[in-house]
């Protein structure tokens, strides 16, 4: 019999699931391992969305992705080498149905982001674990209570305050950025479906070079050297983009996920901050109280998911 998607009673979690073992401090530096990649993925977006208004968004997306696509064929030279072609034609599948939602998600992500101010892009992203939650109960049947189920009506009406269906603020990025979020929900899933023969680095190196391959397809006025300037900015997005993919592998190593994971929500503080003091952005009333929205909703779906699991101890 399958397991029903909505349980009404679940208080306990799966005995197949075992408690994490944390030694003293791996929560405080689980929490700073994921500000820091958080920070690190915020800085990132600034400086594309900068780099962007002078420079082809393509060219901006060639130049960082070809730089991050050297760091990890190192990373994955020293866990092995890339597996180029799986043995199981079903990994092969999902490999390639990944990349295609990793490109796809990428050039929307980008194109939203060159004209949406960043902390409201930011706040609609903040929405992925709750939608990931829903998607993984719908496709491979893990439970959910009705609580949390309902968290995630509250995080989804929390994107409906800040896109607004209907208002002037509601136009094509918007879109953009409603599709990038659905096309991550799918990349992250197939990500799952994958063997576990296929590594980690593997994966990320694939995507990446897909993402970089991608960019020369993309239909753009015609590229030109980039200044000093520009180019020196696109070294440390690239950085930025290394340190945020290392250390959101890390935190998810270091300490208790419950622990760690609400640390996630200072993006939106960070995205807030560039936004307004690189862009001059100041967000309204209907996105401040959709981003609170979002965040209550992910911080009271990490909390029951912690009260079922200590209950269950």
């Amino acid at each position: 019999m399958r397991t029903p998607i909505l349980s009404l009673n679940r208080r306990v979690r799966p005995a197949s699931e075992p408690r994490a073992r944390t030694r003293e401090g791996d929560n405080l530096h689980g929490a700073a391992l994921m500000v820091i990649s958080v920070v690190a993925f915020v800085s990132n977006d600034t400086i594309m969305k900068l780099v962007s208004q002078t420079l082809p968004l393509s060219e901006a997306m060639f130049m960082r992705g070809a730089m991050i696509v050297c760091l990890l064929w190192l990373v994955a030279r020293r866990d092995g080498g890339i597996l180029w072609w799986p043995h199981a034609a079903r990994d092969r599948w999902v490999l390639a149905g990944r990349s295609i939602g990793e490109v796809s998600s990428t050039v929307l992500y980008l194109k939203a982001l060159q004209s949406m101010p960043l902390g409201n892009l930011s706040a609609i992203m903040q929405a992925l674990p709750l939608l990931i939650m829903l998607a993984a109960a719908i496709v491979y049947r893990e439970r959910i209570g009705w609580r949390r189920l309902l968290a995630v009506g509250v995080g989804v009406a929390g994107v409906a305050m800040i896109v607004r269906p209907g208002s002037d603020a509601f136009d094509i990025w918007s879109l953009m950025a409603l599709a990038s979020v659905l096309l991550i929900v799918l990349r992250d899933l197939l990500t799952r479906a994958l063997g576990p023969q296929i590594q980690t680095s593997t994966i990320a190196f694939q995507a990446a070079l897909a993402v970089t391959l991608a960019s020369l397809l993309m239909p753009t006025e015609p590229w030109r050297t980039p200044v000093p300037s520009e180019a020196g900015l696109l070294v440390v997005a690239a950085c930025f983009l290394t340190v945020g993919y290392i250390s959101g592998v890390a935190t998810m190593r270091v300490g208790e996920v419950s622990f760690v994971s609400p640390f996630r929500y200072v993006s939106l503080i960070w995205a807030g901050i560039l936004g307004f003091v690189v862009f001059g952005e100041r967000p309204d009333g209907w996105t401040l109280l959709g981003a609170a929205l979002i965040a209550a909703a992910g911080l009271y779906s990490i909390w029951r998911e912690t009260k079922l699991r200590r209950g269950a101890a």
